[in-house]
């Protein structure tokens, strides 16, 4: 098979399960804990649905409640994050009304409520940067998007949210691997990176 037509199958399978890109950075800016927000829920693979969530002051408070014990430490806060995650998922099905599976199934795209990498990915990070605009992370920075795998090493694509600690430590929020609502692995990106496509972190340590 020739290198254009390999590259080309290569394609077609990223855009089967739906882990090629991953949308723009949100402009930044700097709002009150409570201030009401529209978010869009990305499902389908590869953001090919959007579904609005509208979290309002009492989201605000909640979030706020969870993330207060992040305020000890890096590490703390990096728990807070998970709860934060898992609560906001809870929120995301109430407007989908389908409760993610864990993973994604190849080639099952297009179908409501369901996620792949992108997805899941991309709401995350619209998640950190909706805490981090509300001044509820203390500790973190967050990043774009970041992907790992490429074929041409033996590794399928996969997408997930990147924050960044104090130390300039980077972590993964890859909230793929658990079903929907359940906690995602937050581990640091030097680890992340060479793991293959279904090598978990929570599932590994």
């Amino acid at each position: 098979m020739s290198r254009n037509l390999l590259a080309g199958a290569a394609l077609a399978v990223i855009a089967l399960a739906g882990c090629s890109s991953t949308p723009d950075d949100p402009a930044p800016q700097t709002l009150g804990y409570a201030a009401p927000a529209r978010l869009r829920i990305c499902h389908g693979y590869g953001c090919e649905f959007r579904t609005s969530l509208d979290l309002g002051a009492r989201d605000g408070a909640r979030f706020r409640a969870i993330m207060a014990p992040g305020k000890a430490s890096p590490a703390a806060e990096r728990k807070a994050i998970s709860r934060a995650v898992r609560y906001f998922e809870d929120r995301a099905y109430q407007v989908t009304g389908v409760r993610d599976l864990p993973k994604a199934k190849l080639g099952a795209s297009r179908i409501r409520g369901q996620m792949d990498c992108i997805d899941e990915a991309t709401n995350t990070r619209a998640l950190l940067a909706y805490l981090a605009k509300r001044g509820l992370l203390r500790h973190h920075k967050v990043e774009r998007n970041a992907s790992r795998g490429n074929f041409i090493d033996g590794r399928y694509p996969h997408w997930t949210a990147v924050i960044r600690d104090p130390a300039g430590v980077t972590w993964a929020v890859d909230s793929w691997y658990a079903p929907m609502g359940g906690a995602p692995d937050i581990i640091p990106m030097s680890e992340w990176k060479p793991r293959g496509y279904l090598s978990s972190g929570a599932l590994d340590s």
